[in-house]
């Protein structure tokens, strides 16, 4: 399959009439999230110092989520000309860093990691996915359509790869369980927050984790539907050996959608 790069996105139809300023919101946050990828790619090929394959998978990895960035915060300056992208990356960059030179996972394991990652690509594609479907912004919809494969070609890669490393390190199902599991409460770190902060607030307003996370779960929590949230949890169990289709499947991806049902009653109207 041909990549896509910036000049398949269909710029000049833009619609400014079909502008939700929630997405706006959403699409500022996520655009310094992917673009500061490089910080993940160094780490991760520090983990795997000795894994030439995957090190160089994990440069490609890094490049395409960093057109992601770029894709989103062209747009976001599109629907907001206020909007300054680099600006709002470099206030990123300069609050938020990953421990780029770790010689270990900070999962425990290398399969720990590669789970850990097979959750957050499990979540993006998703989340693109109920983007794109929630949208009749051409320019954003075909982004996320993009974007959207790519997150789950990527699921694939670190998925295939985990399957490599199982053997030598031996999870548990329980351990993998409980990678996944605090993966996906970090949602609440500080990530999210602060590329929140960066993207929709002026710097002389004081950073609270709190309250900017509060603001962006709420805001992007109307994008889903059942069937994403589903989706999200059946390839987030089957990282973890599970069957999304068995007892213990059906109820997880219940209580995934009743998380996000949780959040969205808090914003919208009965």
């Amino acid at each position: 399959m041909r990549k896509w790069t910036l000049d398949d996105i269909p710029w000049d139809r833009f619609d400014a009439s079909k502008v939700d300023p929630d997405l706006v919101v959403v699409a500022k946050t996520a655009s310094l999230v992917e673009r500061n990828a490089a910080d993940y790619a160094a780490y991760l090929c520090s983990v795997f110092a000795d894994d030439p394959e995957f090190r160089e998978a994990a440069r490609v990895w890094a490049i395409e989520e960093t057109q992601h960035g770029e894709a989103l915060g062209r747009w976001a300056m599109l629907a907001d000309p206020h909007f300054d992208f680099e600006a709002a990356l470099r206030r990123f960059i300069a609050g938020y860093r990953i421990p780029v030179t770790a010689t270990a996972s900070v999962r425990g394991s290398r399969s720990g990691e590669l789970i850990a990652r097979c959750v957050v690509e499990s979540g993006t594609s998703s989340f693109y996915t109920a983007v794109r479907d929630s949208t009749e912004e051409p320019v954003i919809k075909a982004i996320c359509h993009r974007i959207a494969g790519d997150e789950f070609r990527h699921y694939k890669l670190f998925y295939d790869y985990l399957q490599r490393y199982l053997p030598q390190e031996r999870l548990w199902r329980l351990q993998r369980v409980k990678v996944a599991s605090g993966r996906f409460l970090e949602v609440d770190d500080d990530e999210l927050s602060f590329a929140y902060y960066c993207a929709n607030q002026p710097e002389s307003d004081p950073y609270d984790r709190a309250a900017a996370n509060f603001a962006y779960t709420h805001i992007a929590s109307r994008f889903y539907r059942r069937g994403h949230v589903e989706r999200a949890a059946a390839m987030m169990l089957k990282a973890c050996g599970l069957s999304p289709d068995g007892w213990l499947g059906r109820a997880a991806r219940g209580i995934a959608w009743l998380h996000v049902r949780r959040h969205q009653r808090r914003i919208l109207p009965a």
